[in-house]
């Protein structure tokens, strides 16, 4: 299906499943989908790079510059955007392609892939429900354009992600596979693994620290392992009598790091501005 297509095919499920009550406006109907949540599944911070397992909504605004062999790319967009709860066990999230500034004159400059995901929440609960949750997420990436960055083909990335909360503190993990649908001689395929330890510090700071693990699967790296090492930093900004029906700002970032001798980049700065509505 045509992106454009399935952005409007996506925003027209979200609005017939979203009615305006008597009382609310749109962007408070809108803004209430959080609340509800809170009542379902954990208040933790979602990761700065792997999937989180509960369903939030949210825009994120993100800029990445990393080294890798003859290139020190800037991606402007870092392959996040906006997120969406609907149907209460639901979130689409449409992620823009995000422009990648290579500074390389064998690489020319260009936008990478336009890619969207459906979570599923399958079970959670809340502080005094266990303070748990499980989703299983199916993303797609589209194909290639002009002056591509990024994946050679169009792609899927199957995953479950898992999470559980011991007071002020988190473990996330996400077990999943990328598969391009073409050229895997050239881009193979992969086994990803990510487990994210997090601590809430104070009433408005949280820190983690995230390991990624990928396995290559076919391709010119058959067999090699590369590891990442995250830790990040988020800070919320948000009003005095702040409720969970409100709008909140959170900064953050981190700073990736390779761990194992083989890895496709290194030493990438993660800047993030997430809007939670």
């Amino acid at each position: 299906m045509h992106p454009l297509k399935l952005a409007l095919t996506a925003l027209a499920a979200l609005l017939s499943v979203c009615p305006l009550s008597a009382q609310q406006s749109f962007y408070e109907n809108l803004r209430a989908h959080n609340t509800r949540m809170t009542e379902v599944q954990p208040t933790w911070m979602g990761p700065l790079t792997q999937s989180d397992a509960r369903l939030t909504q949210a825009v994120r605004l993100s800029v990445a510059n990393w080294t890798q062999p003859g290139a020190h790319p800037i991606s402007y967009g870092n392959n996040h955007g906006a997120t969406m709860v609907f149907a209460r066990r639901l979130q689409l999230e449409l992620d823009p392609p995000p422009f990648y500034r290579n500074h390389a004159a064998a690489m020319p400059d260009g936008f990478a892939n336009l890619s969207a995901q459906v979570k599923v929440r399958l079970a959670s609960g809340n502080a005094q429900h266990g303070n748990y949750a499980l989703s299983a997420i199916v993303a797609h990436g589209f194909g290639p354009r002009a002056l591509q960055n990024g994946a050679l083909s169009s792609y899927y990335e199957p995953s479950l992600v898992a999470g559980k909360a011991l007071g002020r503190f988190a473990t996330i993990s996400q077990l999943g596979g990328w598969l391009p649908t073409a050229k895997t001689d050239v881009q193979g395929r992969a086994v990803t693994w990510s487990v994210t330890e997090q601590v809430h510090v104070g009433q408005h700071a949280w820190f983690d620290v995230e390991n990624n693990y990928t396995r290559i699967l076919g391709s010119p790296a058959d067999g090699q392992t590369q590891n990442m090492l995250t830790p990040a930093a988020y800070y919320m900004i948000r009003r005095k009598a702040w409720k969970p029906e409100h709008a909140a700002l959170v900064v953050n970032g981190g700073f990736q790091n390779a761990t194992s001798h083989f890895h496709n980049f290194n030493h990438n700065v993660i800047a993030e501005v997430r809007i939670l509505y």
